[in-house]
């Protein structure tokens, strides 16, 4: 590993290869840039490539290359493209700030102090920017999670872990005005009276307060996404289990979709009405426009292309001499009226029934099936079940 001597060397190196440093950086969350498609964008020269991984610019991972994490974060910063919410940068750069503000006051020599000064200015001005950044990261990340992530329990898991960065973001926040209004630093600020310092700190201010709102906001939206996700769960559940009643062919026994469909009055079951146009008959004859709009729209229908249907061959003669086909059916109103005749449960009474031709097992389990979806008012549909043929079904008797 090799380590840059000037920022010279490294601007330099960064100006060379800009365009497969670029090209990574796009690519950086799908892991997928290819040495081979890194050599080609540098024309073959290994020399480039392996530069680049000796100044630890990138990062070799089997076949594939990756930025190393400091460009990465660097980039990322700079472009304001990262999503990740760096709270405890803003913690201890709090921190570093009340230092310095102390090493100011105990110091005696005045261009110490004014170092002590300057770092101070650079931390408040860091902690308003990184703040706001923060704060537009995590409602970013709330709006992708909740629009993109499919999965429900991670969906839910990841807003309620941003809900606590929110948290911890304004508390910081609160840690950052109790820093300005301290009795000690109030008295740093009074004995350092520096102009620029001062429109730090009233930048500062505002920028605290537009987070202070921001993450008001981001609270109501969270709660509301969180919800949402409640609502949506709870709804998929039910659909869920009306789909299984249907299937196991118990939705009307067992609920009360009947009178639900009987009280409901919504307009998507109602027909769509269609008003047909009447145009006014003297504003026909009285208006130059509108008869140039009826000419043109007649012209229009009578110049459209007529398409003439070929006509298949009509000779049915090769139908009249076929073969007839018997398809055996089932008097399903018959095997009803001699089930209810009997005392034996549906499925084991159609397994011993004689419907006259033979019927293999899936058959008559077909038959099971439409007897109960047509005949199940005749029917006393109980909660038992039985399991035969790896085939559960349940215990039907006649009324």
């Amino acid at each position: 590993m090799k380590n840059f001597s000037s920022i010279k060397e490294l601007l330099g190196l960064l100006s060379r290869e800009q365009k497969l440093i670029s090209e990574i950086f796009e690519k950086r969350k799908v892991l997928a840039y290819k040495v081979d498609d890194a050599l080609e964008v540098l024309d073959y020269n290994e020399d480039k490539l392996r530069s680049l991984l000796e100044f630890s610019v990138l990062r070799e991972n089997g076949r594939y290359l990756e930025l190393d994490d400091q460009y990465l974060q660097f980039f990322e910063q700079i472009l304001e493209v990262n999503e990740e919410i760096n709270i405890s940068f803003i913690n201890e750069n709090l921190e570093s700030i009340r230092q310095n503000i102390q090493y100011y006051l105990q110091e005696n020599n005045e261009s110490r102090r004014y170092s002590y000064l300057r770092k101070v200015k650079s931390g408040l001005r860091k902690t308003g920017t990184i703040a706001i950044r923060n704060v537009i990261d995590l409602k970013r990340n709330v709006d992708t999670t909740f629009k993109n992530e499919p999965n429900y329990k991670v969906k839910k898991a990841k807003l309620e872990h941003l809900d606590v960065k929110r948290n911890d973001i304004a508390t910081l926040v609160s840690m950052t005005e109790r820093l300005i209004s301290g009795d000690e630093e109030q008295t740093f600020f009074k004995i350092a009276s520096d102009e620029e310092l001062q429109r730090i700190i009233v930048l500062l201010k505002g920028q605290l307060n537009a987070c202070r709102h921001n993450l008001i906001d981001l609270q109501k939206q969270i709660i509301e996404f969180l919800n949402r996700l409640k609502s949506q769960n709870s709804f998929t559940e039910k659909i869920r289990k009306l789909k299984y009643l249907k299937d196991q062919f118990e939705l009307r026994s067992k609920t009360n979709i009947l009178q639900v469909l009987s009280r409901e009055n919504a307009l998507v079951f109602e027909p769509k009405p269609v008003y047909a146009l009447k145009l006014s008959l003297d504003q026909l004859q009285s208006d130059d426009v509108s008869l140039e709009l009826i000419k043109k729209v007649s012209k229009r229908m009578r110049g459209g292309r007529q398409i003439k249907q070929s006509l298949d061959n009509t000779d049915l003669q090769s139908y009249l001499t076929a073969d007839d086909v018997q398809i055996p059916q089932v008097n399903l109103e018959e095997v009803k009226n001699s089930f209810i005749a009997g005392s034996n449960n549906l499925f084991d009474f159609l397994q011993s029934y004689d419907f006259g031709m033979e019927l293999a097992f899936g058959d008559r389990l077909t038959v099971y099936c439409q007897l109960i979806s047509q005949f199940d008012d005749h029917f006393r549909l109980t909660d038992s079940y039985e399991t035969k043929n790896e085939t559960e079904y349940l215990l039907i008797y006649p009324l």
